[in-house]
Protein backbone atom coordinates (compact mmCIF):
# COMPACT_ATOMS: atom_id res chain seq x y z
CA UNK A 1 0.00 0.00 0.00
CA UNK A 2 2.99 2.12 1.13
CA UNK A 3 4.62 1.89 -2.56
CA UNK A 4 0.89 2.55 -3.97
CA UNK A 5 0.81 6.05 -2.56
CA UNK A 6 4.55 6.81 -3.39
CA UNK A 7 3.89 6.25 -7.04
CA UNK A 8 0.75 8.24 -6.97
CA UNK A 9 2.39 10.89 -5.59
CA UNK A 10 5.40 11.01 -8.52
CA UNK A 11 2.90 10.42 -10.58
CA UNK A 12 0.82 13.60 -9.69
CA UNK A 13 4.79 15.80 -9.16
CA UNK A 14 5.50 14.83 -12.86
CA UNK A 15 2.69 16.01 -14.53
CA UNK A 16 2.99 19.22 -11.59
CA UNK A 17 6.34 19.66 -13.24
CA UNK A 18 5.59 18.80 -16.84
CA UNK A 19 2.50 20.43 -17.65
CA UNK A 20 0.12 22.44 -15.32
CA UNK A 21 -2.88 20.11 -13.50
CA UNK A 22 -6.02 20.89 -15.02
CA UNK A 23 -9.33 20.31 -13.56
CA UNK A 24 -11.94 20.31 -16.09
CA UNK A 25 -15.24 20.93 -14.22
CA UNK A 26 -18.55 21.00 -16.14
CA UNK A 27 -21.73 22.68 -14.21
CA UNK A 28 -20.08 24.58 -11.82
CA UNK A 29 -22.11 25.94 -9.61
CA UNK A 30 -22.06 27.60 -5.88
CA UNK A 31 -22.78 24.26 -4.15
CA UNK A 32 -21.23 21.08 -4.94
CA UNK A 33 -19.09 22.85 -7.93
CA UNK A 34 -17.46 25.59 -5.90
CA UNK A 35 -16.33 23.37 -3.39
CA UNK A 36 -14.65 20.65 -6.12
CA UNK A 37 -12.99 24.04 -7.14
CA UNK A 38 -11.49 25.08 -3.83
CA UNK A 39 -10.81 21.73 -2.91
CA UNK A 40 -8.75 20.27 -6.42
CA UNK A 41 -7.50 24.30 -6.77
CA UNK A 42 -5.51 24.10 -3.59
CA UNK A 43 -3.86 20.76 -4.15
CA UNK A 44 -2.49 22.00 -7.11
CA UNK A 45 -4.88 22.20 -9.87
CA UNK A 46 -5.61 25.14 -12.43
CA UNK A 47 -8.81 24.93 -13.29
CA UNK A 48 -11.37 24.89 -16.28
CA UNK A 49 -14.76 26.01 -15.66
CA UNK A 50 -18.09 25.69 -18.02
CA UNK A 51 -21.34 26.85 -16.98
CA UNK A 52 -24.41 28.91 -18.78
CA UNK A 53 -23.94 31.96 -16.86
CA UNK A 54 -20.51 34.05 -17.81
CA UNK A 55 -21.13 36.72 -15.23
CA UNK A 56 -21.23 34.17 -12.18
CA UNK A 57 -18.55 32.37 -14.26
CA UNK A 58 -16.55 35.73 -13.89
CA UNK A 59 -17.24 35.69 -10.01
CA UNK A 60 -15.96 32.53 -9.45
CA UNK A 61 -12.80 33.38 -10.84
CA UNK A 62 -12.23 36.22 -8.75
CA UNK A 63 -13.63 34.26 -5.48
CA UNK A 64 -10.88 31.31 -6.61
CA UNK A 65 -8.40 34.01 -7.64
CA UNK A 66 -8.60 35.39 -4.41
CA UNK A 67 -7.46 31.97 -2.25
CA UNK A 68 -4.79 31.94 -5.26
CA UNK A 69 -6.51 29.45 -7.20
CA UNK A 70 -6.14 30.26 -11.07
CA UNK A 71 -9.66 29.27 -12.92
CA UNK A 72 -10.61 29.89 -16.40
CA UNK A 73 -14.56 30.02 -16.96
CA UNK A 74 -16.30 29.20 -20.23
CA UNK A 75 -20.09 29.54 -21.44
CA UNK A 76 -21.78 27.11 -22.40
CA UNK A 77 -25.27 25.81 -22.83
CA UNK A 78 -24.89 21.83 -22.11
CA UNK A 79 -28.23 21.40 -23.57
CA UNK A 80 -27.32 23.02 -27.29
CA UNK A 81 -25.19 19.56 -28.13
CA UNK A 82 -23.28 20.90 -31.02
CA UNK A 83 -22.88 24.14 -29.20
CA UNK A 84 -21.63 22.61 -26.52
CA UNK A 85 -19.61 20.27 -28.00
CA UNK A 86 -18.05 22.90 -29.78
CA UNK A 87 -16.93 24.80 -26.64
CA UNK A 88 -15.01 21.37 -25.61
CA UNK A 89 -13.36 21.47 -28.41
CA UNK A 90 -11.85 25.10 -27.77
CA UNK A 91 -10.67 24.37 -24.24
CA UNK A 92 -9.27 20.79 -25.29
CA UNK A 93 -7.59 23.15 -27.96
CA UNK A 94 -5.76 25.11 -25.26
CA UNK A 95 -5.64 23.31 -22.84
CA UNK A 96 -3.65 19.22 -23.92
CA UNK A 97 -3.15 18.30 -19.85
CA UNK A 98 -6.63 17.45 -18.65
CA UNK A 99 -6.26 14.93 -15.33
CA UNK A 100 -9.70 15.31 -14.61
CA UNK A 101 -12.91 15.99 -16.49
CA UNK A 102 -15.73 16.38 -14.07
CA UNK A 103 -19.00 16.03 -14.80
CA UNK A 104 -21.42 18.18 -12.16
CA UNK A 105 -24.18 19.52 -14.10
CA UNK A 106 -27.60 18.54 -13.22
CA UNK A 107 -31.30 19.93 -14.03
CA UNK A 108 -34.32 19.23 -11.74
CA UNK A 109 -37.66 20.10 -13.19
CA UNK A 110 -40.40 19.17 -10.77
CA UNK A 111 -42.96 17.05 -12.41
CA UNK A 112 -45.43 14.46 -12.39
CA UNK A 113 -44.32 11.69 -14.42
CA UNK A 114 -47.75 11.45 -15.80
CA UNK A 115 -47.48 15.27 -16.51
CA UNK A 116 -43.97 15.96 -17.43
CA UNK A 117 -44.19 17.69 -21.34
CA UNK A 118 -41.78 15.65 -23.59
CA UNK A 119 -40.14 18.65 -24.05
CA UNK A 120 -39.38 19.00 -20.43
CA UNK A 121 -38.13 15.66 -20.31
CA UNK A 122 -36.33 15.39 -23.27
CA UNK A 123 -34.48 18.78 -21.52
CA UNK A 124 -33.53 16.77 -18.46
CA UNK A 125 -32.00 14.45 -20.56
CA UNK A 126 -29.87 16.20 -22.89
CA UNK A 127 -28.47 17.94 -19.45
CA UNK A 128 -28.68 15.13 -16.72
CA UNK A 129 -27.00 12.08 -18.91
CA UNK A 130 -26.21 13.01 -22.95
CA UNK A 131 -24.02 16.13 -21.76
CA UNK A 132 -22.23 13.75 -19.98
CA UNK A 133 -21.54 11.68 -23.10
CA UNK A 134 -20.51 14.59 -25.12
CA UNK A 135 -18.05 15.51 -21.72
CA UNK A 136 -16.57 11.90 -21.46
CA UNK A 137 -15.83 11.87 -25.81
CA UNK A 138 -14.22 14.83 -25.97
CA UNK A 139 -11.30 14.14 -23.21
CA UNK A 140 -10.85 10.72 -23.41
CA UNK A 141 -8.65 10.87 -26.41
CA UNK A 142 -6.16 13.40 -24.83
CA UNK A 143 -6.08 10.69 -21.55
CA UNK A 144 -5.87 7.37 -24.10
CA UNK A 145 -2.62 9.16 -25.50
CA UNK A 146 -1.38 9.48 -21.92
CA UNK A 147 -2.15 6.21 -20.70
CA UNK A 148 -4.05 7.90 -17.74
CA UNK A 149 -6.54 10.20 -16.56
CA UNK A 150 -9.61 10.63 -14.44
CA UNK A 151 -13.74 11.02 -15.18
CA UNK A 152 -15.59 11.86 -12.26
CA UNK A 153 -19.73 12.30 -12.57
CA UNK A 154 -22.10 13.39 -9.55
CA UNK A 155 -24.60 11.28 -9.32
CA UNK A 156 -28.11 11.48 -7.68
CA UNK A 157 -30.09 8.98 -5.29
CA UNK A 158 -32.99 9.70 -7.49
CA UNK A 159 -31.11 6.95 -9.82
CA UNK A 160 -31.73 4.46 -7.24
CA UNK A 161 -35.13 5.85 -5.79
CA UNK A 162 -37.25 7.44 -7.83
CA UNK A 163 -39.79 9.92 -6.54
CA UNK A 164 -43.06 11.03 -8.41
CA UNK A 165 -41.80 14.42 -8.81
CA UNK A 166 -38.20 14.07 -9.83
CA UNK A 167 -39.03 12.28 -12.47
CA UNK A 168 -36.70 13.78 -15.24
CA UNK A 169 -34.32 13.89 -13.02
CA UNK A 170 -34.39 10.31 -12.08
CA UNK A 171 -34.05 9.23 -15.31
CA UNK A 172 -30.91 10.92 -16.54
CA UNK A 173 -29.42 9.95 -13.48
CA UNK A 174 -30.20 6.52 -14.04
CA UNK A 175 -28.85 6.70 -17.48
CA UNK A 176 -25.91 7.97 -16.54
CA UNK A 177 -25.05 6.25 -13.66
CA UNK A 178 -25.59 3.38 -16.14
CA UNK A 179 -23.45 5.10 -18.67
CA UNK A 180 -20.83 5.29 -15.59
CA UNK A 181 -20.30 1.40 -15.12
CA UNK A 182 -20.10 0.68 -18.47
CA UNK A 183 -17.39 3.80 -19.41
CA UNK A 184 -15.35 2.44 -16.28
CA UNK A 185 -14.82 -1.26 -17.70
CA UNK A 186 -13.68 -0.16 -20.89
CA UNK A 187 -11.36 2.77 -19.62
CA UNK A 188 -9.89 0.90 -16.40
CA UNK A 189 -7.61 -1.10 -18.41
CA UNK A 190 -6.69 2.39 -20.70
CA UNK A 191 -5.30 3.52 -17.52
CA UNK A 192 -8.71 5.79 -17.36
CA UNK A 193 -10.15 6.24 -13.27
CA UNK A 194 -14.13 6.28 -13.82
CA UNK A 195 -15.76 7.06 -11.37
CA UNK A 196 -19.29 8.68 -9.67
CA UNK A 197 -20.31 9.52 -6.30
CA UNK A 198 -23.93 9.37 -5.53
CA UNK A 199 -24.80 11.56 -3.47
CA UNK A 200 -28.39 9.92 -1.25
CA UNK A 201 -29.72 13.28 0.31
CA UNK A 202 -30.17 17.30 0.19
CA UNK A 203 -26.77 18.76 -0.34
CA UNK A 204 -26.64 21.89 2.36
CA UNK A 205 -24.01 22.91 4.29
CA UNK A 206 -23.40 22.19 7.58
CA UNK A 207 -25.36 18.72 6.90
CA UNK A 208 -23.76 15.59 6.56
CA UNK A 209 -24.35 16.17 2.92
CA UNK A 210 -21.99 19.28 3.18
CA UNK A 211 -20.17 20.48 -0.19
CA UNK A 212 -17.11 20.17 1.27
CA UNK A 213 -17.24 16.54 2.41
CA UNK A 214 -18.50 15.31 -1.27
CA UNK A 215 -15.34 17.55 -2.43
CA UNK A 216 -13.30 15.51 -0.09
CA UNK A 217 -14.43 12.22 -1.10
CA UNK A 218 -13.89 13.01 -4.71
CA UNK A 219 -10.16 13.98 -3.86
CA UNK A 220 -10.26 10.35 -1.83
CA UNK A 221 -11.47 8.65 -5.23
CA UNK A 222 -8.76 11.18 -7.00
CA UNK A 223 -5.99 9.80 -4.79
CA UNK A 224 -6.72 5.88 -5.13
CA UNK A 225 -3.51 3.83 -7.33
CA UNK A 226 -4.63 1.81 -9.62
CA UNK A 227 -6.08 -1.67 -8.55
CA UNK A 228 -7.87 -0.13 -6.09
CA UNK A 229 -10.39 2.59 -8.34
CA UNK A 230 -13.72 2.45 -6.64
CA UNK A 231 -16.15 3.02 -9.67
CA UNK A 232 -19.34 4.31 -7.75
CA UNK A 233 -19.68 5.85 -3.96
CA UNK A 234 -23.08 5.63 -2.10
CA UNK A 235 -22.36 8.89 -0.36
CA UNK A 236 -25.20 8.80 2.79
Amino acid sequence: MQALAWDFKWRKRLIFYHFSMKYLIIGIGPGIGLALANKFGREGFDLLMVARNADKLREYETELAAHGIRAQGYAADIADGPAFQQVLENILAEHSTVEVMHYNASAFTPALPSQVSPPVFLEGLKINVLGAVIAAQAVLPQMQKRGQGTLFFTGGGSALRPSPMASSLGAGKAAMRNFVQSLAQECTPQGIHVATVTINGMVKAGTPFDPDLIAEEFWRLYQQPAGEWETEVMFG
